[in-house]
């Protein structure tokens, strides 16, 4: 079975707000069944410790992980961790929604809109097939939906596409949600066994990259 079809578990906090998890209290993650190490570690900016999620809007799965994910990563230690998003797609049809993120990040609108889009997606069912579509979308939602269609098409937001197949391609990513640490690791729901572990497991593999 694909990774990406996996259904994973329930949300929660990570190390870094207070919850560990008994095992890797006592003995730390595992290589192999918790996280896989890169064969050819990837570039990253010197300074603080880079940790990525690699998501889709279209995924239930990274929509089921969004609240937790984002109560750990708020509670992680800005002069010291840099977390991002990475939108990417695996067909051609989930590429608008892949674009719509680029967009909203261009304009700065990611805070405001990215939940409404999940949401939008998975709980309202809209489409997001084209302009008109995202037009919609952007009207009920109170955004300026021809900034965001203008932007998606824009060479910036192109590029983004591009460099995020070649990142997720460093990462080795088959599926999403995945979170890559300091272009070094990876982990994920469905490999740690729940969403718990998987930020656990992230904040242990944060403390072994302060420690390199």
């Amino acid at each position: 079975m694909n990774r990406r079809d996996i259904v994973i578990g329930l949300p929660a906090a990570g190390l870094l707000s207070g919850l560990a998890l008994p095992s890797l209290a006592q003995g730390g993650p595992v290589e192999g069944q918790d996280y896989k190490k890169l064969d050819k570690p990837l570039a990253v900016a010197a300074g603080k410790i880079e940790v990525v999620e690699f998501f889709g809007y279209w995924c239930p799965h990274c929509n089921a992980f969004e609240p937790a994910l984002d109560a750990w990563q708020r509670k992680l230690p800005a002069d010291q961790v840099a977390f991002r998003r990475v939108s990417i797609s695996f067909r051609p049809n989930q590429e608008p929604l892949q674009r719509l993120y680029y967009a909203l990040e261009a304009l700065g609108q990611v805070e405001a809109l990215h939940r409404k889009v999940f949401n939008a997606v998975h709980i309202e069912r809209k489409p997001f097939n084209n302009d008109a579509d995202v037009l919609a979308w952007a009207q009920a939602s109170g955004a300026d939906g021809a900034k965001i269609v203008e932007a998606m098409k824009s060479f910036g937001v192109a590029t983004k596409v591009r460099l995020a197949r070649q990142l997720a391609e460093g990462y080795g990513i088959d599926g999403v949600p995945t979170l890559g640490v300091q272009g070094r690791w990876r982990t994920a729901p469905s490999m740690a066994g729940s969403e718990v572990r998987a930020l656990a497991v992230t904040d242990a593999l944060i403390a072994m990259a302060r420690k390199a």
